[in-house]
């Protein structure tokens, strides 16, 4: 089963959660913890978590900022066994890896990455045509 923990500097990562509840109505899969709101910490959250996850489970670290303080204490737990770690993430990627059930590859989640960042873009609508046309 894949397991998904997502970990952001604040409010990001629950921010997500909800609005993953909100889409998909269910994402039990997907454990969030916001850092530096109190005392906890996440090498404590990500040692908890990792209790619940089983041998042949795939856990899919996810964090808000490469390079990060967040992203750095993620780094350590790469060598736990079917293991990965994405930093930068958006709500588009979030969202294809919250659907999921079952384990990916990571040629599979290298697309899934590329198809998010597609989906950053500057939005500019075109005032000049005469024709009405859909927005996207």
């Amino acid at each position: 089963m894949l397991k998904i923990f997502l970990s952001s500097h604040g409010r990001l990562a629950s921010g997500m959660k909800s609005s993953l509840d909100i889409l998909l109505g269910n994402s039990d899969h997907v454990t969030v913890f916001d850092a530096y709101l109190d005392d906890s910490r996440v090498q404590d959250k990500l040692d908890e978590f990792y209790q619940t996850v089983c041998q042949d489970d795939q856990v899919l670290l996810l964090s808000d900022l490469y390079g990060g303080s967040v992203n750095q204490t993620m780094c350590l737990y790469l060598e736990k066994p079917n293991t990965m770690l994405i930093a930068g993430v958006n709500l588009s990627l979030v969202l294809e890896l919250a659907i999921r059930q079952d384990n990916i590859s990571e040629s599979e989640l290298e697309e899934l990455i590329e198809q998010s960042r597609s989906m950053l873009r500057l939005v500019k609508i075109d005032l000049s045509s005469e024709e009405e046309s859909d927005f996207f």
